[in-house]
Order: C-alpha cells, then structure tokens, then sequence
C-alpha cells in the first residue's frame, strides 16, 4: 500500500525497538537457540527436547506482557535470563540508516519516542550497548503501562503518558498486529519494517507500506515529501 509522507504534517514518531530499530537476529537467537542450550545443559535433556519444550511455552505466552518478562522466563525456566542475554550481547545491532533517521527527526524538531513491549532489563542492555538512548525524548516499555501494543487499548494509555496527536504521528513497527491496533485508535503514518532481521527475507505487508530501511523515509530532493 503506498503511503505519501508530509513531513510537515508530522510532529510526532513513535518507534518500536527489536526488529524495527534493531535486528531481531539477536532475539530470534536467544529465545530460540541460546535459551534452549542453556536449559538442555542444565536439566539434562537434548537440544532437541529443549527447544520443543520452550517453543512451545513461548508460544503460549503470545501477545501477553509474559512474552517479554525476563523475570517471568527466569522465574518458569529456572535460569537467569538477563545474564544470558549478555552472554551473546555481540549480536545486538543497529539496522542500517536508523541512526540518520534519528538524526534527520531531530533536526526538524520531531518528537521522537520508544515505544516497546521490551522488558525494562532488555531496554537497558540494549541501550547500553547500541547508545542510541539519547536520540529519544522518551521511552516507554509496555510493563510500565500494563499492556501490550497487541491490545489496542494500549495507544489510549500511552497517550495519557506521552502527549502526541494520532492524526500528526507516524509509528514504525515490524509487527501487523500492533499496527493494525494502532490504526484502529486513528494513528495516521504506520510504517512497516520488512527487514526485520539480517537473518532473514524480508517481509511485505499487504495492509501496510513496507520499507527495507529507514533512509526510504528521507527526502532526496531538499523538500519534505516522500513517497513508499
């Protein structure tokens, strides 16, 4: 679906983290090898009956706060998942041309928000070790709001917590759902992130324009339209 982008028309961007800003390959690593490993080692079973086992768990926890809770996996897994998580931080990146997006919201005087269902543990691993914090005027984690961006009466509640207008804002998402309930509360620019992971094809979206990078989103001709 095309999408005509006026920047003047925007003040606000609401950005989602893992997948959108940053490669998901870290996470789909984790959650789906690393984690699995590490509980093999630790009850003694194969990696093939770990990963079974927490998939299918993880499964069950979909498009729930749990799904992200770090504290909530370590507590039914029996081991600790933020440090882990640092046991392959190396794999934590920044997609190509999300710092210049960044860059280009500041200098035209956008507000710039995270908005993640990441866990508050995870934010600042993530943070720490990309130091892309500072680029935002705020981030919010769905823990603090107590519910999922899959809820849509989630954009409700974050706008009692970050001011923003839904008709002058964007929201860049690798997840359909989560934009599909953001254009139910009336959010006007929703953006789609294909290449969500290095690891992987790239998505397109049928509902929702598409891009592979954030430079897409950049004017090239000094003006601030841009097509997708």
């Amino acid at each position: 679906m095309p999408l005509k982008v006026d920047w003047t028309l925007i003040d606000t961007v609401l950005l989602d983290m893992d997948g959108t800003l940053l490669d998901r390959h870290f996470d789909d690593h984790f959650w789906l090898e690393h984690v699995p490993k590490r509980y093999a080692e630790k009850n003694g079973i194969t990696h093939e009956a770990a990963m079974e086992k927490l998939h299918r768990m993880f499964r069950s926890q979909e498009n729930t706060l749990n799904w992200t809770d770090l504290d909530y996996w370590s507590d039914q897994l029996g081991l600790d998942i933020p440090v882990l998580k640092e046991e392959v931080d190396h794999l934590i990146a920044v997609h190509p041309f999300v710092t210049e997006f960044l860059l280009f919201l500041r200098q035209h005087g956008k507000k710039i928000y995270l908005v993640t269902n990441a866990h508050g543990k995870t934010l600042s691993l993530k943070m720490r070790r990309t130091r892309i914090g500072s680029y935002f005027d705020g981030i919010v984690s769905a823990h603090d709001l107590g519910l999922p961006k899959e809820d849509p009466a989630f954009w409700g509640r974050l706008q009692e917590k970050i001011p923003y207008d839904p008709e002058r804002t964007m929201l860049g998402e690798d997840s359909e759902t989560n934009l599909e309930t953001a254009r139910l509360f009336g959010i006007g620019y929703l953006v789609h992130v294909g290449r969500f992971s290095s690891a992987a094809t790239p998505a397109v979206s049928e509902r929702f324009s598409t891009i592979d990078y954030f430079s897409e989103l950049l004017p090239r001709d000094g003006g601030m339209c841009v097509e997708i």
